[in-house]
């Protein structure tokens, strides 16, 4: 079997970008984020991240930039695509559906230590950052089951959900790639 999408999912710090990028580079695919795109956007209008969320709940010009972007995944041919994005797995139905669950003060620590990460606010502490993704957290949830009418918190719109709390990426790699395997063994 082979699995020509795949798409991530999960919270911030969940590890979903970092897991993304080197599930890609391991199986030969393509990487694409959506996480980038919204940084992008939201660099282009001066502001954060979160501000970026909090005016996509009055102005759906900004979902629809993002999610344009989907549709075309599924007809590019003889292309295999890994894709980091919260809503992938909604757009992209024949993707095989991975989501990251991760405990919210370890995804807190983990964006606060984060120095690579663009495009959003510096925080002062740890806290600070637990209190900014859960609020933009609350603002997606609530927004996607809006607009789309899905819950990207419910586990079972997903084909595998793996906690990455106490995981490195690598580990988390190896959980997927073994699942597929796995998968592939059951086909034959």
């Amino acid at each position: 079997m082979t699995f020509r999408i795949i798409t991530l999912s999960g919270m911030l710090g969940s590890g979903k970008s970092t897991v993304a990028r080197l599930l890609a580079e391991r199986l030969g695919y393509e990487y694409y984020s959506t996480g980038n795109a919204q940084r992008e956007i939201a660099k282009r209008r001066g502001v954060t991240t979160l501000e970026l969320n909090q005016m996509a709940e009055t102005d759906p010009t900004i979902d629809a930039e993002i999610d344009g972007v989907f549709q075309q995944f599924e007809s590019v041919p003889n292309k295999n695509f890994v894709i980091d994005s919260r809503l992938a797995f909604f757009f992209v139905p024949s993707s095989i559906k991975i989501k990251l669950n991760v405990n919210t003060q370890v995804a807190g620590e983990r964006i606060f230590h984060d120095k690579l990460r663009t495009g959003e606010k510096v925080y002062a502490t740890a806290d600070e950052a637990v209190e900014a993704l859960v609020s933009r957290r609350r603002l997606e949830v609530e927004r996607f089951k809006r607009v789309y009418h899905v819950d990207i918190d419910n586990d079972e719109n997903f084909d595998y959900v793996i906690d990455t709390t106490n995981r490195t990426p690598a580990e988390i790699v190896d959980k997927i790639v073994a699942k597929f395997q796995l998968e592939k063994s059951k086909q034959k």
